[in-house]
Formats: C-alpha cells, structure tokens, sequence
C-alpha cells in the first residue's frame, strides 16, 4: 500500500469530500420529507448535510437517546485518559440548524406506504428514507453469550453502560490476574477496535496493576495495522500482551459467565476479567424491513448507498455492505455525506455526481504513541475499493508516535463537530 502523511491524506480526503458536495446551480426543491433513523456518525452527519444543502427539506432525525456517546474514544475511558462526559454529545446543533429531532425507536417500517411506526405510537410519513441503524450484537452465535451473561462478562461494544460497567471491573480486578479480550470474525464494527482496547487496558494496568496480563483470542488469522499494534506493545508493554490468532487457540466456541472461563479447540482458558465481542449484524429495524441480505448486513447501490432492497431508502454506516470501506465511524461519516448529496441530487432530477469517500482511524497504543491508518475509496469495475492510502510507517521515533496521538484528537475534535456543531 501507498505511504501516506497526514498532509497527503488531508489532501486526498479534502477532494474527496470536494468530489462528493460540489453541486452547482442546485434549484432547491418542493421541501420533500426526509426522515433518518439513528443519530450517529452516519444519521446525525446525514441529517445535518440535507438541511445544509437544501434548508427547504423537512429533516426528521429519530433516535431514542437524548446523547449520543461515541464507540470511537470510549477504550480511552477503560484507559483512565478520557470520561464518559468527554466522549458525550447532544443534538441542540442540528435541532439550531433546522432539523427535526424525535426522541424515539423506529419500530417499523412500511416501504410501501413510505411510513414509520414509532415507540411513541405515532407514526412518521416520508418521502426518502436514510437509514442509519449501526450494529446489532448476534448474542445467539456464541453458545453461552447472551444478554445475561453481557452483565457479568461484558462487551462494551456500544458505548455507555457497558463501558462503565468493564471498568469498574478492571479497576477491582487484583493485581496479577489475566484479562481476556475475544474478538470475532469479519465484518464487525471498528476493525482496529479490539486492539487499541487491549492498548488502553494495559496503559491502565501497568500503571495500576502491573504484574497483570492481556490475553486476547482472535476468531481471525490477522487483523487491522497489526505490525503497528504488535511494535508498539513490544516497545510499551513488553510481554503484558498476548496474542492468539484462530488456528493457534484464539478461536472461542463457548463461554462460561459464571465460571469465568472462554472455551476453545485447545482448552478453557480462565479471567478476571473477560471482554467478550460477540459477532455482529444490521440493527433490528434494517432486518425486520427486509433490507439485510442472509448474512445480517445491507446490500446498497456504492454509488449512492441506495438500498438494493427499496428505491427510496438509503442505508449508511455499519449496517452496510460497502465494499473495502471498513465499518468505522469516519466511513459512516463519509457515506452520509454522498447520500446527502444523492438525494437532493434526485430530487432535484440530476443525475448523482460521482462519488468519493475516505476513511481514516487513528488508534492509541499508549497516551503518546499514536497510529493510524487512511484510505481514499471510489467506485471501479470492481466495485467500492481503496484507490490510495495506507497505514502509518512503522519503525518511527518517539515524536512521531506522539504526533499521531495529537493527530488522534484534532480527529475526533473536527468529526464530532462536523456531526453536531
């Protein structure tokens, strides 16, 4: 893959985001009803990006919560380096810009009549629908793993209780115990996810508990910038974290809550503390609409995140099948921002502008080591791939690493923005 700097990606992910929201001589349309299902990096962004380019439309955001707390950031509370509170955010900026917020569940959707049923009893009428629903965790794929035992062996795999709830584990955890991490096969949310949670944990731990160790079990022969991952925990925490790829034991096929044990082909393996991230499908309301395809996810159109499913639904973030774009924030992000523009190109009778969609995720090892990894995504004959980017170099000195941790939260700062103003 192509070496890539942050002034380089900076660059290639501005004219991406020029490709996909340069729409001259728009004539703003007939204030057609949009409602979006899910305030998160892919819903909020969306919602935010109609109104912006067309104030006329009647934007209507569903989401339950009354704040969003952000997957991205929430390992670097079980680190003890941010709050819940840092990683929280409210609506007020989109409700300031125009659009509409119901605090309430989509409960059902009617394609046909273009309707939704809401938790609240009412419904909502539409003419184009942005689904944002992010994941659903398929308790039911691991034997022993459901909602119950996520109480005592948590996931912590969207962000809020759950996170809260490994934490306070952690910190009673006694010095010298082991914590497990399982991680799943792919697809699943946050490609890197797993392993900068295992950075955070061990900051914590040797900090706290230093004669703790990490053992983390991976259904998966490799994973998201393991050469960067696997330098920097040699270089910060020396032999504290292990890790087991499928075929070498890493493969969980049952879990024991109650006894606090993980069960592979090599044998039991036993915690203090065990972080189970279970598989992972579309949410609910995207299934149950007969928008996922049998294996849990969304099919789209890549060129407009069109549902392949329903002309006048669009389907963004996790849920959907979009090719090399791993499922991360910034990708949803990206997405949302093209459909935006798809759809008020549709209203408006042009044909979609050509799309362009990036990608970056920065990781934290340590406080001050930092990694990343940057791609730029357009649609070929081989479908939505990477056409430039790469991962940060390895083998770089200290101000490097610490650079990219700085580069980590001017991210964060500038997304969370972008979504919520």
């Amino acid at each position: 893959m192509t070496r890539i700097t942050r002034r380089s990606f900076t660059a290639m992910a501005g004219a991406a985001a020029g490709a996909s929201l340069a729409m001259p001589g728009i004539a703003f349309g007939a204030g057609a009803r949009i409602a979006v299902i899910g305030g998160g990096f892919g819903g909020a962004t969306a919602a935010r990006y109609l109104k912006r380019l067309d104030p006329n439309l009647n934007v209507t955001l569903i989401e339950p919560s009354a704040k969003f707390i952000t997957c991205p950031f929430s390992n670097l509370v079980l680190g003890g380096l941010k709050t819940m509170d840092d990683i929280t955010h409210g609506y007020d900026g989109l409700t300031n810009g125009g659009v509409r917020v119901i605090r309430a569940s989509a409960q059902g959707i009617d394609p046909s009549a273009k309707r939704l049923s809401l938790s609240t009893g009412t419904a909502v009428p539409y003419d184009k629908l942005v689904l944002s629903p992010g994941i659903d965790l398929n308790f039911g794929a691991l034997p022993g793993y459901d909602q119950a035992a996520a109480e005592k062996v948590p996931h912590a795999w969207k962000a809020g209780a759950q996170t809260l709830l490994l934490k306070r584990q952690l910190e009673a955890m006694a010095d010298g115990g082991t914590v497990i991490i399982v991680c799943p096969d792919n697809p699943y949310r946050c490609p890197p996810g797993p392993y900068e949670r295992a950075s955070m944990i061990a900051h914590y731990l040797k900090t706290k508990k230093p004669k703790s160790k990490i053992l983390i079990l991976d259904a998966k022969e490799s994973f998201s910038k393991q050469a960067l991952f696997q330098e920097g925990w040699q270089a910060v925490y020396g032999s504290m974290i292990e890790w087991l790829p499928g075929k070498a034991g890493g493969k969980v096929t049952a879990v024991d809550a109650k006894a606090m044990t993980v069960k592979t082909e090599f044998g039991d393996q036993k915690g203090a503390v065990i972080n189970v991230i279970p598989p992972q499908t579309a949410g609910e309301v995207a299934r149950a609409a007969g928008f996922a395809e049998p294996s849990g996810w969304c099919t789209v159109d890549v060129n407009t995140f069109q549902s392949k499913a329903n002309a006048d639904t669009y389907i963004v973030g996790d849920a959907a099948i979009a090719g090399q774009m791993p499922k991360s924030g910034f990708s949803a992000n990206s997405q949302a921002k093209v459909v935006a523009l798809a759809i008020v190109d549709g209203l408006n009778g042009r044909k979609p502008t050509p799309p362009a969609f990036a990608n970056t995720c920065y990781s934290l090892v340590a406080p001050k080591y930092g990694i990343s990894v940057a791609n730029v995504y357009r649609v070929t004959e081989q479908g939505l791939v990477s056409v430039e980017g790469g991962v940060s170099p390895i083998g770089q000195p200290a101000q490097f690493r610490s650079q990219e941790a700085t580069y980590g939260q001017g991210w964060y700062d500038s997304i969370t923005m972008d979504m919520f103003g």
